[in-house]
C-alpha cells in the first residue's frame, strides 16, 4: 500500500499574509494540494504558480476561470490535467473544476479541486456535474477519485450529503478507521486490514480565527483507505500562521492506495 498525502485549502485570493501561507502549505507536506480562490498569473503576488514554487510544488491543473487549481509535490508524476467551467447561473459567480491525474509510488489518483456556490440549488447542480467528470477521468486513467474543496455548506446539508453518498467524507472515516467502503452505486473498494487512523478535533475550518463550521473537506473514492484526516493543528501547523494566512483552515488526509 502506498500512502499519499492530499490536502485542500481555500487561500482567499492570497489577500492575507503570503509568508504565513507559504509556511502553512509547506508544513502540510502534501503530495497533492487542492486550492480554492487561487489567483491567476496576473496577480500582484505572482498567483498560484509563484505560490506553488515557494512551497516546493508545481501547478498540475487549473481551471481558466473559477479560481481552482491542483498543485503537485516532487513525489508526484502528473499524467493528465483538465479544467471545466461549470454550468453558469445568471447573477452567480463562475464556478469550475480542476482535475489532475497524478501517480506517486505507483499509486494513481484523479484529484479534483472545487469551490461550490453560496446558492444551494447551484451547489447541488454543480456537484452532479463534478461527479460525472470525476467518474469519467477515473475510468479513463484507472485512478481512484479524490475530491477536495470549499463546499460552502455543512455536513447535514443536501450537497454535502450527496457527495458523501458518492464518495467517503475523510474526516469521519478517519475517526471510524478501516478501509473505505464502496458507497451505493460505486465500484467495490479494495479490501484489507485496517490501518492506523486519526481525526482529532471537530474538523471545523471556518472562520480560521475562531473555527465553528466544517465547510472544507476531502472526499475519497473506492480503492483508497483513509489513514488520517486532520486540520492545521493536527498537521503540525502551529502559532498564528493559520489565522494570518487565510480565512479558512486547510484539511489534510493520508490515503492508502493499493494493496
Amino acid at each position: 500500500m502506498t500512502v499519499v498525502r492530499v490536502a485542500t485549502y481555500n487561500v482567499r485570493g492570497m489577500k492575507d499574509s503570503v509568508p504565513a501561507l507559504v509556511r502553512v502549505i509547506t508544513a502540510l507536506r502534501a503530495d497533492v494540494l487542492c486550492l480554492q480562490e487561487a489567483p491567476g498569473p496576473l496577480h500582484l503576488r505572482g498567483g498560484r504558480a509563484a505560490l506553488a514554487r515557494a512551497c516546493g510544488m508545481r501547478v498540475a491543473a487549473a481551471a481558466r476561470l473559477g479560481g481552482v487549481a491542483v498543485l503537485a509535490g516532487p513525489r508526484c508524476r502528473v499524467l493528465h490535467a483538465e479544467g471545466h467551467v461549470l454550468r453558469f447561473f445568471a447573477g452567480l459567480q463562475v464556478r469550475a473544476l480542476a482535475v489532475a491525474v497524478v501517480e506517486a509510488g505507483g499509486a494513481r489518483l484523479a484529484v479534483g479541486s472545487v469551490h461550490l456556490d453560496l446558492h444551494g440549488a447551484a451547489r447541488l447542480r454543480h456537484a452532479s456535474e463534478i461527479m460525472a467528470v470525476m467518474r469519467r477521468v477515473s475510468a479513463a486513467h484507472d485512478a481512484a477519485v479524490v475530491l477536495g474543496g470549499d463546499i460552502n455548506e455543512q455536513p447535514h446539508q443536501p450537497t454535502w450529503r450527496y457527495l458523501a453518498a458518492q464518495l467517503l467524507d475523510c474526516h469521519p472515516a478517519a475517526a471510524r478507521g478501516g478501509p473505505v467502503p464502496a458507497p451505493a452505486g460505486a465500484h467495490p473498494a479494495d479490501s484489507g486490514d485496517g490501518h492506523p487512523v486519526g481525526a482529532p478535533g471537530d474538523g471545523h475550518t471556518f472562520p480560521a480565527r475562531n473555527p465553528r463550521m466544517r465547510i472544507d473537506a476531502l472526499f475519497a473514492g473506492p480503492g483508497t483507505r483513509v489513514v488520517s484526516c486532520v486540520g492545521a493543528g493536527g498537521a503540525g501547523v502551529s502559532g498564528d500562521d493559520p489565522a494570518a494566512a487565510s480565512d479558512h483552515l486547510p484539511v489534510v488526509a493520508e490515503l492508502g492506495v493499493g494493496g
